[in-house]
């Protein structure tokens, strides 16, 4: 445990951060997995701009990188194109 009060206070931005940062990455993850697993082409295209949303808030924030995010959801993109 930390001795300084700035370092109490520097463990709890990081337990902060890390639950917040935990959050947009399982939520942009389930997003996408929901898309991959639609039954039908018309329900992954429902369900893409929430997988869109959830990358782009991500990379936003700083979660993940912006290009990161664009290459996941242009992967996302050509795996349910090619459902067809």
């Amino acid at each position: 445990m930390p001795n300084k009060a700035s370092a109490r206070k520097a463990l709890r931005q990081a337990a902060k951060r890390t639950a917040w940062n935990r959050a947009k990455k399982d939520a942009f993850k389930n997003a996408i997995k929901k898309v991959l697993t639609a039954t039908s082409p018309e329900e992954a295209k429902k369900l893409i701009s929430t997988a869109q949303k959830a990358l782009d808030k991500a990379a936003k924030t700083g979660v993940i990188k912006k290009k990161t995010a664009g290459r996941k959801l242009s992967r996302l993109m050509k795996k349910i194109n090619s459902k067809k």
